[in-house]
């Protein structure tokens, strides 16, 4: 078995090293975050005009198997051309049909 001398240096971080590298970590959350708020803005905005891009697609074969245009959301809900939940844009915007597109709020 082999004694440590007290003089023998180990090897760990200081404290010191700790904290500059915890400076480090929070000034590069800092920078990021703001920027990666403003980009899901952006995501849900391209989401909505996706969703209303499917709507009118649901509204198409709508009038195509019924020969009519639906008056609402709900006509294609109910008939199994969109699911619950595509009434809605992801940031929180109602789309409705009007003169047979879709738009939204």
């Amino acid at each position: 078995m082999k004694l440590r001398n007290k003089t023998q240096k180990q090897n760990a971080f200081t404290l010191l090293e700790m904290l500059v590298v915890m400076l480090i970590i929070a000034i590069v959350l800092i920078l990021t975050l703001p920027n990666l708020q403003q980009k899901e803005k952006i995501i849900r905005n391209k989401g909505c005009s996706a969703l209303i891009e499917v709507v009118n697609s649901a509204i198409l074969l709508y009038e195509i198997d019924q020969e009519e245009t639906p008056t609402s959301i709900d006509d294609l809900i109910a008939q199994g051309y969109l699911k619950e939940g595509q009434n809605a844009c992801p940031n929180g915007k109602a789309i409705y049909i009007q003169d047979g597109q879709a738009n939204h709020e």
